[in-house]
């Protein structure tokens, strides 16, 4: 038999997916298992949006949109929510495409952007599906390693020192999974700089933006000064408004580069669902009281998570900026961070994803989500003091 391809026979699957996958399986068979693994809200879907759906299933739009980038009423509400609340306009007609997930979004992004031997920067700690992505576009992941030390802070030279002649594309991602980092003005600056200066296209995901705790506010890099032209802003519904498994994204820019993410969308997945398209224009235009409810809910386990971990001997954890992850570290074991994540699983009946998924600088780390009900992250911590002589071993 003749090869099978060498591009996805290299790419590894999701850290993150493997683990949360095992977690459920374990579950299934009767085992204890404390997932924090996953990053899938533990709400429910908003009861109106959750309607909306129900109600174009029963007017009958179960049938392909038209267009298939997105229904108008959508690609209006997209370019209206940009508009005020981020303070970026497009043309809904030309500048956005609606998408299965925003995942898929940033493939889009990617394929329109890269040709063969382009290098694409992104930032480390990295959500586990960047680099995976970039190969697949037929790109070149180079890894800008943001120190642990400084709390992964964005700084000018260190862009640059990844910077080279076939540096075509910067990713970014505020607020961060897993860092839970939200862009300052400073490194907002940074980034802008390098990018206008080395004429970099930029790849903003935005999807946990609804997720920042504390007052802070999200600066979208799309509003900047000289960024419009080159940016491509990534975001959807899943984390912030409970709907992972409704799969609606998007991603807006100019129209040169939509264009063709649109064309890659037809001729691939072909569009998302109508009727999820309608129940998103349901959660955008309808009322927002219960996304902030849900934001501050994280904001509450945060604060519970960072205080009881940090009174455990062996584990520090800093105070997160925004979205529903942790990423403590264990700075007396001898252990790697996968061996930490293994451990936890077998002795402490505790799912959660090792440091070393999302680069070098957090190796070291554990990755937690507290996307999970309260009484779940009180069992964690119990079982967490009780093996943290472990930890250290």
């Amino acid at each position: 038999m003749k090869a099978l391809s060498h591009v996805l026979s290299e790419i590894p699957p999701s850290a993150t997916m493997a683990i949360n996958d095992k977690a459920k399986a374990l579950q299934a068979a009767g085992e204890d298992v404390i997932s924090l693994a996953g990053g899938d809200p533990d709400f429910d879907t908003p009861p109106h949006i959750v309607e909306a759906a129900f109600g174009a299933i029963r007017a009958g739009r179960t049938h392909y949109p038209a267009p298939t980038k997105g229904i108008p009423a959508l690609l209006e509400a997209v370019a209206d929510k940009m508009a005020r609340e981020n303070g970026v306009y497009v043309d809904p007609a030309t500048e956005v495409v609606i998408t299965p997930g925003s995942k898929w979004a940033l493939n889009l992004a990617l394929a329109a952007l890269v040709n063969p031997g382009d290098e694409v920067v992104y930032l480390e700690p990295v959500w586990v599906s960047y680099p995976p992505m970039i190969r697949i576009a037929g790109g070149t992941p180079v890894a800008v390693t943001l120190p642990d030390e400084t709390n992964y802070t964005i700084t000018e030279s260190l862009l640059r020192e990844q910077i080279g002649e076939r540096t075509k594309v910067l990713m970014v991602n505020s607020p961060c999974n897993p860092s839970g980092r939200v862009l300052t003005e400073a490194e907002v600056a940074a980034i802008v700089q390098v990018a206008t200066e080395e004429d970099l296209y930029v790849i903003s995901d935005e999807v946990y933006e609804k997720l920042t705790f504390d007052g802070r506010k999200h600066r979208s890099l799309a509003a900047q000064p000289g960024m419009a032209e080159r940016t491509v802003t990534i975001n959807g519904l899943s984390k912030g408004y409970a709907m992972t498994g409704w799969r609606l994204g998007w991603l807006v820019g100019p129209a040169p580069i939509l264009k063709l993410a649109a064309r890659m969308n037809s001729q691939t997945v072909t569009s998302a669902a109508t009727f999820t398209m309608v129940a998103a224009v349901s959660a955008l235009t309808g009322p927002q009281d219960v996304i902030q409810a849900m934001c501050y809910s994280y904001q509450e386990r945060r604060d519970f998570m960072v205080r009881s971990l940090n009174e455990i001997d062996g584990i520090e954890c800093r105070c997160t900026d925004g979205t529903f992850y942790l990423i403590p570290s264990f700075p007396h074991t001898k252990r790697n961070s996968v061996e930490l994540a293994e451990l936890l699983l077998e002795e402490g009946g505790i799912a959660a994803t090792p440091g070393s998924a999302f680069g070098r600088s957090t190796e070291g780390h554990i990755r937690f989500s507290i996307a999970t009900a309260m009484d779940s992250l009180e069992r964690a911590i119990e079982r967490l003091e009780r093996i943290a002589p472990r930890l250290q071993g």
